[in-house]
């Protein structure tokens, strides 16, 4: 058994549409390497900071992102019997000599972990539906809105108004 500690540049496109790690972002990994009969099983956690915007209101939202993992890295004949007893390819991995590519583990674990619909705050009023406006920095904010099947009626009493100007 053996413990490291690495800090890697995130790979392109880790993450959803709303939230993810910029390429090259620092990911911190604790990795603990074991030795079994079927090849190396790895576990640990990474962490990281996720960079986002906020589904409501649009600002950006920075999350830190800490998630384990384990795999299992078969040696190249063992990856070969699982294979041959009907494992899918790509939930085998393989050791490629003495390295383990962390790569499809990690965005398997990262990207499920990720917030689906991040927030600026848990209690985002977000935006005004007709302009835009942000409704945090104006909660009194609102718009006169009629309704248009009442259109007419309004239109019949601005008439009946002018006529009693005139």
């Amino acid at each position: 058994m053996r413990t490291e500690r690495r800090t890697v540049p995130a790979p392109e496109d880790l993450g959803t549409a709303v939230i993810g790690f910029p390429e090259g972002t620092e990911l911190e990994l604790d990795i603990r390497l074991e030795a079994v009969m079927e090849g190396v099983l790895v576990s640990g956690t990474v962490r990281g900071r996720a960079v986002g915007e906020c589904v409501r209101c649009l600002d950006e939202v920075l999350e830190d992102v800490e998630v384990p993992f384990t795999e299992l890295y078969a040696y190249p004949d063992r990856a070969e019997v699982a294979r041959e007893d009907g494992a899918d390819e790509e939930d085998v991995h393989e050791l490629d000599g003495d390295l383990a590519d962390l790569e499809p583990v990690l965005r398997d674990t990262v990207v499920p972990a990720l917030p689906f619909g991040p927030l600026c705050q848990p209690d985002c009023p977000g935006l005004c539906s007709e302009c835009g406006a942000r409704l945090a920095e104006d909660p009194d904010h609102a718009h006169e809105i009629i309704d248009p099947r009442w259109g007419a009626l309004r239109t019949l009493a601005e008439k009946q108004d002018e006529t009693k100007e005139s």
